[in-house]
């Protein structure tokens, strides 16, 4: 780097510092640091929207502060018309600040249906690619803490269980890569204090007001029952509870596979006893997920609905011999074992 740029590069990175001068971003900052504790490189993904600057302005002074790397990305979807000019925005914008970012394209056919679920996937995809290249092991995201409500409702509306209530969280691992979300904790009204004043711009996506889609109408529903008086710190509560009564069953969940399944050393094959299907149902569904999900060497789990039947067959009549498949695997019932091997 010549001299110039050096000089500029330090400029810059004097006058982001001297936004911590503000008290409510110097606040918002040590939260992050103390949230964050990350000691190697690492990426971020960027959208453009408050939420995801905030992101970019608080990773930099930790990357500053702590003399790592970070790299940044804006993943262009393609599939509004002006993506691709919003996304060249949004790096110029991170430019003048001394963020060099770079743009990761979705090529191919678009889906003309649940667009935001497989968005959300492709973009996963493509960040974790990025990753695998640089040998990063960790990305972060800028979900924070109106999305957990907004997920816990959404996932209410699909009928999950209490699994699918919960699990949406700080930090969850996706391809062998760390997905971090350190702004989980942090309310949106404080990321867009931050981007205001450090960037005073950002990009408005319009599906945030299309209602078609599913997240925008919980958005909005959340809003109304925050006028009738929803607590969040009581939602808060609620969920932590929720959370308490999960590590429950996954306690009595790694008791069940410890106990009352045999792994090969190959792994190509686990038999499970009798036993392992007298327990309370919840215990005995995660369980047979999981072995399905390891055999059968899948990241997502199965649908609930399909290894349910399976359950409720498999614990009838002994006298008879049952065969099914699901998640890439074949479930053998022969007598009081049955066996979960690989299909081919």
């Amino acid at each position: 780097m010549s001299q110039k740029n050096l000089n500029a590069s330090n400029k810059t990175h004097k006058n982001l510092l001297n936004k911590l001068r503000d008290k409510r971003i110097f606040q918002i900052y040590r939260k992050f640091e103390d949230t964050l504790k990350l000691k190697q490189d690492f990426i971020v993904g960027v959208s453009g929207g408050p939420d995801s600057l905030a992101l970019c302005f608080l990773t930099k002074i930790y990357s500053i502060k702590k003399s790592c790397n970070v790299y940044y990305y804006i993943v262009d979807h393609r599939l509004r018309k002006n993506s691709s000019s919003e996304a060249q925005s949004v790096k110029k914008l991170l430019k003048k600040y001394n963020i060099k970012s770079n743009i990761l394209k979705w090529y191919g056919k678009k889906p003309v249906s649940n667009i935001q679920s497989l968005a959300r996937d492709k973009r996963y995809s493509l960040l974790i690619s990025q990753a695998k290249k640089l040998d990063i092991q960790t990305i972060l995201t800028g979900h924070h803490l109106d999305d957990l409500y907004e997920n816990f409702f959404i996932r209410i509306t699909r009928g999950s269980g209490l699994k699918g209530l919960v699990s949406f969280s700080g930090k969850t691992f996706r391809d062998q890569v760390n997905i971090v979300r350190p702004l989980i904790n942090f309310e949106k009204k404080h990321l867009n204090y931050v981007t205001k004043n450090v960037f005073k711009t950002y990009i408005e996506d319009p599906s945030n007001e299309n209602n078609k889609f599913k997240r925008v109408k919980i958005r909005k529903l959340i809003k109304h029952l925050q006028k009738d008086g929803l607590d969040k710190n009581k939602f808060l509560l609620t969920i932590k509870n929720l959370k308490d009564s999960n590590k429950t069953i996954k306690f009595y969940v790694a008791k069940n596979l410890n106990d009352n399944s045999y792994i090969y050393k190959d792994k190509s094959k686990i038999i499970l006893n009798e036993e392992f299907f007298n327990q309370p149902h919840e215990v005995t569904f995660r369980s047979l997920t999981e072995i399905i999900k390891f055999v059968g060497n899948k990241y997502y789990f199965v649908r609930g609905k399909k290894v349910n039947t399976i359950i409720d067959k498999l614990k009838g009549d002994t006298s008879i011999s049952l065969k099914f498949t699901l998640g890439n695997c074949i479930i053998h019932k022969v007598h009081h074992s049955i066996i979960v091997l690989k299909e081919h």
